[in-house]
């Protein structure tokens, strides 16, 4: 079916996305890399750019690429290790290609399974992120397959991209495939089979449309989009599923439309995230903050600064999920501490620019930050989730 039978549907506005490309859009059928579909998907994060709005890659082809460079000159296995030097020979030549499509500076993000598992690793490679954004480089982020090992791995960079989406609070995953669609049967062996512009639920049977568990048999390796969309909508976040081989397709999408299966959110993204901070075991530590702080805390959208900070107690670690609470002992809200107690303990009613003084480095200008915040409202009765 042609893709341009699939009607375009309108996306709900967004501020950040996460867009997934893989390698079978950007290896050359000689070997190598070719731009011939990259760059319209480039013409795209380009301009989101000049209306305000911010795009991480998750980029595959960094074999693919190892392998065209090795192939004149050496003989390489199919074994892990194998890979893993390919990687690294491909990262340079991938990252090299994306550069040559963006006018803005390119930086390369590599991550594990042991990165986003540690909370202080998963904090770290966010603000990276984030300071990338707000320095207006294009994030190119790809599984760090040099180091990665089977039982590590995060699989495939469709369940990564739904990783990192969450990880830089993304409001859209976008990922661009070989297929335009989710289809009701898989379309190079089904006459029949009709495309799917909408799930609102990942239910079996959707499932079943990618193959059965475990089957390599699938709609353009479907499977892995489809935990990629659960994983995405589990975070509150939807996934818009396209095809990267249409140069309509991506400029659709920067008109807000989408040319192929949108997979609803479970939740909004803010009942996600605050579900999670309500829930989630908090260290034995406590944040004491004075009553301009739980004023600030109160409307949900300050940070805790260290100025606010009374005093710290318990024991706690950078990433660790803590109380916060006023004066007199009284829960104000829970959040995930930029800082240690030991360094939270000396920025304790200090001004924000004397935290590198004081410690010789930085994290932030919060202990906690808006984001990772839920306030005795959002605790106790859900209001701030409705």
């Amino acid at each position: 079916m042609s893709p341009t039978t699939i009607a375009s549907q309108a996306l709900s506005p967004w501020r950040r996305a996460v867009l997934k490309v893989g390698s079978n859009l950007l290896a050359a059928d000689g070997g190598g890399l070719t731009t011939r579909y990259a760059e319209a998907l480039a013409a795209f994060i380009t301009a989101s750019r000049a209306v305000g709005r911010q795009v991480v890659l998750v980029s595959s082809g960094a074999v693919a690429a190892g392998r065209a460079q090795l192939r004149a000159h050496a003989p390489f296995g199919s074994d892990l290790a194998a890979r893993q030097a390919l990687a690294a020979l491909g990262q340079a030549p991938m990252i090299a290609l994306w550069q040559s499509l963006s006018p803005r500076p390119v930086a390369q993000v590599l991550l594990t399974h042991d990165d986003l598992r540690n909370r202080r690793r998963y904090l770290n490679a966010r603000a990276t992120l984030r300071e990338l954004l707000a320095l207006d480089v294009l994030p190119v982020v790809n599984e760090n397959d040099t180091v990665a090992v089977d039982e590590l791995k995060l699989g495939d960079n469709d369940n990564l991209a739904a990783i990192v989406a969450a990880l830089v609070d993304a409001d859209l995953l976008l990922i661009a495939s070989d297929i335009d669609a989710l289809y009701s049967a898989d379309p190079r062996l089904d006459a029949s089979a009709t495309p799917i512009t909408r799930v609102d639920a990942l239910t079996p049977e959707v499932l079943a449309m990618a193959g059965g568990s475990g089957s390599t048999v699938g709609t353009g390796g479907m499977r892995t989009k489809l935990e990629a969309a659960a994983k995405a909508s589990a975070a509150g976040i939807p996934t818009a599923l396209f095809s990267g081989r249409d140069p309509t397709a991506a400029g659709l999408l920067g008109e807000g439309q989408l040319r192929g299966t949108l997979f609803a959110a479970g939740r909004s993204r803010m009942q996600a995230r605050k579900y999670w901070l309500r829930h989630a075991p908090a260290a034995p530590g406590r944040i004491h903050v004075d009553a301009g702080a739980v004023r600030a805390l109160a409307g949900g959208r300050a940070s805790l600064l260290p100025g606010g900070v009374l005093e710290v107690s318990g024991e706690f670690h950078r990433g660790d999920l803590v109380e916060i609470v006023d004066g007199a002992g009284r829960h104000v809200a829970r959040g995930l501490s930029q800082y240690g107690v030991a360094e939270a303990r000396r920025l304790a009613g200090k001004h924000s620019r004397e935290i590198e003084s004081l410690l010789g480095y930085s994290y932030g200008a919060e202990i906690v930050h808006r984001d990772d915040l839920a306030t005795v409202a959002d605790i106790e009765t859900g209001e701030s989730d409705t």
